[in-house]
């Protein structure tokens, strides 16, 4: 079995900005997980044991980098513990609701070791923007792969 997280999803953000994390996604998240700022205004979310990796990582990077320290900031500040309830929603607070642009349709993405959530049109603004590339880039990440 994939042991990363894959598949696009549609869900809907409540009026109290929950959202019911998609069954195949909440079972491999398992119980706690970190919600934080994700790149190109999106959420990202990650079972605690993947984001204390990443932190772990994190700190490495040395301290007399601004960008460095200006990534860390942005991150970690918008780091949020959840715990979905019984029926598999998480709240979103206000500040990552704003930062993400989410309204009420969204975009949730298995992205390998994390989940994304996506205001429905940025994601479609971004997949639109990026596809042309897709087929161009494949060599340079994965060398050897066609």
């Amino acid at each position: 079995m994939l042991s990363g997280f894959v598949g696009t999803y549609e869900p809907k953000l409540d009026d109290k900005g929950r959202l019911i994390l998609p069954a195949k996604l909440r079972d491999q998240l398992g119980g706690e997980l970190i919600i934080t700022r994700g790149q190109e205004r999106c959420l990202y979310v990650f079972p605690v044991a993947e984001f204390e990796k990443f932190y772990e990582t994190l700190q490495q990077a040395p301290l007399t980098s601004k960008q460095a320290r200006a990534f860390s900031r942005v991150m970690l500040s918008g780091a949020q513990p959840e715990n979905p309830d019984k029926q598999g929603r998480i709240s979103i607070s206000a500040n990552l609701r704003s930062y993400a642009n989410l309204d009420r349709d969204l975009v949730v993405i298995g992205a390998g070791h994390r989940v994304e959530i996506w205001n429905a049109q940025a994601w479609n603004d971004y997949l639109e923007a990026e596809v042309d590339d897709f087929s161009d880039t494949a060599e340079e990440i994965i060398p050897g792969l066609f």
